[in-house]
């Protein structure tokens, strides 16, 4: 959606395919609220080359293992230039796990590779672009108090450690904004203090609540969550993996920590809620992280680069 409406903004035609129905989605709303034209094919490399015949795009940008995996085919025959993007920063299991490894091993058929952080950049055997992911700035920052997860309730995301969390913080209220396979067990052995929300339509109306948002995540690239968090003003207290390391610098735009070393995210915690001069500093310096690096103005260029590139292949 982020680039779809960068590249709108450039005056750049534009179309979202979804390759298959999953029914309602936030996406959908927001694409048509912003008046991006989309649509949805039947799933299968039929239908895709069908539409690219039909459309005959300058270039087709997937995102997603089997997106990633059936556009390249697709525009290869249909001689299309084609840019794919790798964002996933967990391998996963089982079915994902190949469809992963099929993603990295195809990608030598795009004309143009982009990675959202250097770790997958180089489980690609391809070469590969890092380009950071990128978010619009909001109206006005967020002046909400919350302490706050905001995900998917997947084992990668670790949902597991912001409830162990708040269990040592029995004084605080901890907000979790999202849905997964693991909501049943978390809502099991949650304490009193975590309220689960569920999943939002919308973000934009939860942002303004949130004061810090947590992301104890034992995998990532570089996840849209603390981009649009930042953009906000909100600070993130991070695990640094993936290309958190390169958003956050700590103590300075927010916190970084060991995967699992809920010590120390105790201590980011309670350093930033005792200290109403740190915390807009760190709010302040968010929002400059993302308005000179993660911003479509700052990102937009390097990925039109990337497309002259392709098409000229």
């Amino acid at each position: 959606a982020q680039l779809a409406e960068a590249l709108v903004g450039a005056d750049i035609a534009v179309e979202v395919l979804f390759l298959q129905d999953h029914g309602s989605h936030p996406l959908k709303q927001r694409l048509s609220t912003a008046g991006i034209k989309w649509s949805v094919l039947s799933g299968t490399l039929t239908s895709l080359l069908r539409r690219l015949k039909k459309d005959r795009p300058t270039i087709l940008h997937t995102h997603g293992y089997k997106s990633g995996i059936l556009g390249r085919v697709a525009a290869r025959l249909q001689g299309i230039a084609v840019a794919s993007t790798y964002h996933a920063g967990e391998i996963g299991r089982g079915r994902m796990s190949a469809y992963d490894f099929i993603d990295c091993w195809t990608g030598f058929l795009a004309h143009s590779r982009i990675a959202v952080s250097q770790a997958i950049a180089e489980r690609i055997p391809s070469e590969a672009m890092v380009i950071d992911n990128f978010v619009r700035l909001p109206s006005s920052p967020s002046t909400g108090d919350q302490i706050a997860f905001v995900g998917r309730l997947s084992e990668e995301k670790a949902p597991d450690l912001f409830v162990e969390l708040a269990a040592r913080l029995p004084k605080e209220q901890f907000h979790i904004y999202g849905d997964g396979p693991m909501r049943d067990s978390l809502m099991d052995g949650a304490p009193a203090n975590v309220i689960f929300h569920g999943v939002q339509a919308e973000m934009e109306s939860v942002w303004p609540r949130i004061g810090l948002l947590i992301m104890p995540s034992r995998h990532e690239g570089l996840p849209m969550a603390a981009l649009e968090a930042m953009s906000h003003g909100i600070p993130v207290a991070a695990s640094a993996v993936g290309g958190l390391p390169n958003l956050i610098a700590e103590q300075q735009n927010g916190y970084l920590y060991r995967v699992g070393d809920l010590d120390a995210l105790e201590n980011c915690i309670r350093a930033w809620r005792s200290n109403a001069e740190t915390r807009s500093f760190l709010s302040a310096n968010a929002l400059n992280t993302i308005e000179t690096r993660f911003s479509p103005r700052a990102v937009l260029p390097k990925i039109l680069d990337q497309y002259r590139q392709a098409a000229a292949a």
